[in-house]
């Protein structure tokens, strides 16, 4: 039911209720006057018509005061009628106003678009892409604010039929309306903000593998990160066995239970899209690549490159997606990774550069013919399984023998090569069996590949 048709009703029902509120009211006049008639007709009788009774009296007073109480119904129906057709009045002026404003927005949107239309094909379209993106780049601002202009509108219109009711509630009606004033604020910044979003994620596919991520568990990751440039991180070890374990057990005992315990923690989305990447570099690098590890160093500076795969002149840049089976690898994740593919050929023009895309789940039909047109190579629906995920480094300065744990601070920066006698193995007994010894925690500065 539209506002005009609430509206009728509701006079339409304070009418009938007038009408009814009258014809009691008559009624009860008729009934008193018929009383009063009685009496005089008894004292006329009587033949003491005219002398002072003060019932006689009290009575007649009474049906002068109904008459006159009458004539002020009549007026309250009257103004009644005319107040709630003076406000219909005013709301039907407030909407067609508001509607002429949100046409002339429309209207002047329309015509942007057409001129940019125009330019497009003219002059080549430069300058009205660079329009276009910097529209969409403030989550268009007009479109926010008319949908909160709406909702407000709404929401006025609920506190003057709060106000204007049979039994007004104008303390309800105020507070609606200042509660209208915040929600317009905040739809208006929650609309452009999300149209930002969606902007970014049109530009930068990867934002979308942080959506469902718990936001403390991001912030703690940054954090971590922050802390290892800054200074000494704490030893995982601890975080993952007790004091008491730590008092009783051996190191090689104490290193294998804290190495247990990290496998079968719960894991956030990122940390299993991490071990994914790790997964897919042993796999590389157990076929003779040397494997740098961009997307877990650089996090979101990684430019769309998770691995950077080195054999020889061949290089492979690979994209790694660990999504669950519900969800499905679009088109423009080939782009990005396509396009991260010729900037490196393009910084590194001795090398031949290969694309990769492996993924635990599957692509769109569309995604698939671009990553064949493109030559981008695709794995689907790869699992992520067990592997030997202690890292046996030797060090190039000084032929120290060391290994490294999942969770020490190194790992990912540790290159392992076969022809150096380095290995990845699955047990801490391994790794010390062949002479290695765990990594101490690192001071120095940012050797990528090696640490001692």
């Amino acid at each position: 039911m539209g506002y005009y048709e609430e509206k009728k009703k509701e006079l339409s029902e304070l009418l009938d209720l007038i009408r009814r509120e009258k014809a009691d009211f008559e009624e009860l006049v008729k009934q008193k006057g018929g009383q009063l008639n009685k009496k005089i007709e008894l004292l006329n009788y009587f033949g003491i018509y005219g002398k002072q009774d003060s019932d006689l009296a009290k009575a007649l007073e009474a049906k002068e005061k109904l008459n006159q109480e009458l004539v002020e119904f009549e007026q309250y129906k009257w103004l009644a009628k005319k107040q709630a057709e003076d406000e219909i009045k005013k709301e039907r002026l407030k909407l067609e106003a508001s509607r002429r404003e949100l046409d002339k927005q429309l209207e002047e949107k329309r015509q942007g678009l057409i001129d940019l239309a125009r330019n497009l094909a003219a002059e080549g379209g430069r300058e009205a892409i660079v329009q276009l993106a910097k529209e969409k780049s403030l989550g268009f601002p007009w479109l926010a604010k008319a949908y909160s202009d709406y909702l407000d509108l709404q929401d006025q219109q609920l506190a003057n039929y709060l106000e204007s009711k049979p039994q007004p509630a104008r303390r309800a009606a105020e507070h609606l309306r200042e509660m209208a004033t915040r929600r317009r604020a905040a739809e208006q910044a929650y609309r452009v903000l999300k149209y930002q979003l969606e902007y970014y994620e049109s530009l930068f596919p990867w934002l979308i593998d942080f959506k469902g991520e718990d936001i403390d568990d991001l912030i703690r990751q940054i954090m971590e990160r922050k802390e290892e440039v800054k200074g000494e991180p704490e030893d995982k070890v601890v975080v993952y066995t007790t004091a008491g374990e730590r008092g009783t057990l051996s190191r090689q005992e104490l290193f294998q239970r804290a190495l247990d315990r990290w496998w079968k923690k719960p894991k956030s989305k990122w940390e299993i899209g991490r071990d994914f990447e790790r997964y897919i570099g042993y796999l590389y690098e157990s076929k003779g690549n040397a494997v740098y590890y961009q997307g877990i160093i650089e996090g979101l500076e990684d430019l769309g490159r998770d691995l950077i795969c080195i054999r020889d002149n061949d290089a492979s840049i690979v994209q790694c997606k660990y999504w669950s089976k519900a969800k499905q690898i679009h088109e423009k994740h080939i782009f990005q990774l396509y396009g991260t593919v010729i900037a490196y050929r393009i910084d590194h023009p001795h090398m031949n550069t290969f694309a990769s895309f492996v993924t635990s789940t599957s692509l769109s039909e569309r995604a698939k013919q671009f990553a064949q047109e493109l030559q981008v190579e695709v794995v689907e629906n790869h699992p992520l399984e067990p592997y030997p995920s202690i890292k046996c480094n030797v060090s190039r300065r000084d032929g120290t023998r060391i290994y490294h744990l999942p969770f020490d601070q190194q790992y990912d920066r540790t290159l392992i090569e076969e022809e150096s006698n380095e290995c990845y193995v699955e047990t801490v007994k391994e790794a010390e069996d062949l002479g290695f010894r765990r990594a101490f925690r690192w001071h120095g500065s940012t050797d990528s590949t090696v640490s001692t």
